[in-house]
């Protein structure tokens, strides 16, 4: 009889946006008539830039003659995006990153997930609570989180570190001790997610408090896994865009980024993952050389045509015009945000996020709050809950969505 991996069944119940994708569904279906109007899920809606789409036709222009045709790509991706991205989106902000050390993806999301399979089994993991799913359901899937709690949310072996109001929604630097995990054990982690800015609340950190962090996992010799989805919608000066703006990031820090967002990628897929050759573990093995045999044997490369694509984002043109559409989304980002602080909502992120949390009225749980939402105002957001323990009570909206219909939800909301 065919046995599966035991730790793919502890997870509970099905991903969190697929759980919103069925109850929407299933509330269309009943309701036909009612126009509904999705902010929940983070997914761009403007089209490709033009200097994107005509990057996209020379390159399939190309693959239709012999001499320029191109097959699988390089393991790391092709030289002439790793270098513009090292020379366009790290140099100017003088953080020593090499070509060599890029890794091209097809996306963030399978980067954060996947790169959890280079550590040991019995390494401690450190997130933020609230946290994107994926951090912890991967590693869950390698057998490392130990037992679930129903009634808390909460995996035993994970440790949360709390997002809160009290704390600007930014996590707070583990004391010599370590961090508190859900068994009640203190450890000091070996591997800490951060996500700045972050999803799901928006919040973001100064150079100052990042600086601390890459300090603290020197000190322990953990490894900070950043990611940087949203940094092109930073907007404050005293946000850093890369962890490698802090001095000896170098040492301990893997960086995630995406087209995803930046550039409305999030149908034709692309993303890197920078891994410098100077984090070691304790034999001298090099995280570098062991991302790279994982990615050269489980991946064949992002397509040619979209990394073609990846680098027309960073010219000048598809820079203005990458820009204003990070703008059009910052737009709505501020209806949100001011909107709902009008009709006495609490909230915060839309400054620095394409995200606002807020906290969800009358006491509702944040699952409470989305029916309510999607019956009373036909408006889709996303359960704070679904983020993890700290999340419950609050409830996170997005401002991919057009200008139009997001006016057109908030003035709902505010009616009722």
């Amino acid at each position: 009889m065919i046995k599966v991996n035991e730790d793919y069944l502890k997870l509970p119940g099905s991903y969190l946006f697929s759980t919103i994708a069925r109850k929407v569904a299933a509330f269309a279906d009943a309701n036909p008539d009612k126009k509904i109007i999705r902010l929940g899920i983070g997914d761009v809606t403007q089209p490709l830039c033009p200097t994107v789409i005509k990057a996209l036709h020379s390159a399939v222009d190309e693959m239709a003659s012999a001499d320029t045709f191109k097959g699988y790509a390089p393991d790391l991706g092709y030289e002439f995006l790793r270098k513009t991205i090292v020379e366009k989106a790290f140099a100017p902000l003088g953080a020593e990153v090499y070509a060599d050390e890029v890794f091209v993806s097809d996306g963030a999301k399978s980067d954060s997930g996947n790169i959890q399979e280079i550590f040991a089994r019995d390494v401690k993991i450190a997130v933020c609570d609230p946290v994107y799913p994926v951090y912890v359901d991967t590693n869950v899937m390698a057998g490392r989180t130990g037992s679930y709690d129903a009634a808390t949310g909460l995996w035993s072996d994970v440790c949360y570190m709390p997002c809160t109001a009290e704390n600007g929604y930014a996590p707070e630097i583990p004391g010599e001790d370590g961090v508190l995990c859900a068994s009640g054990e203190k450890v000091v982690p070996d591997v800490i997610y951060l996500c700045f800015p972050n999803n799901p609340t928006g919040a973001t950190i100064t150079k100052p408090e990042l600086q601390k962090w890459v300090d603290y996992a020197n000190k322990v010799n953990a490894v900070i896994i950043y990611d940087a989805a949203y940094e092109a919608y930073i907007s404050e000066a005293d946000v850093p865009h890369s962890i490698y703006e802090c001095e000896g990031a170098r040492t301990c820090a893997i960086e995630i980024r995406s087209f995803s967002k930046n550039a409305g990628f999030t149908g034709t897929r692309l993303g890197y993952t920078i891994i410098p050759k100077d984090i070691k573990d304790a034999e001298g093995n090099t995280l570098h050389s062991l991302w790279a045999r994982r990615h050269g044997t489980k991946f064949n490369g992002a397509p040619y045509i979209i990394q073609k694509a990846g680098e027309a984002v960073f010219s000048e043109e598809g820079q203005r015009e990458t820009n204003e559409q990070i703008a059009y989304y910052m737009k709505n980002a501020k209806y949100i945000l001011e909107g709902l602080k009008a009709a006495g909502y609490t909230v915060s992120g839309g400054v620095n996020a394409p995200y606002i949390w807020l906290k969800t009225p009358d006491n509702m749980t944040s699952w409470e709050f989305f029916d309510f939402l999607l019956e009373k105002a036909n408006v889709v957001g996303t359960p704070g809950s679904g983020f993890g323990p700290s999340g419950e009570g609050h409830f996170r909206l997005t401002a991919f969505g057009s200008y139009e219909n997001t006016v057109e939800a908030i003035d709902r909301i505010k009616k009722l």
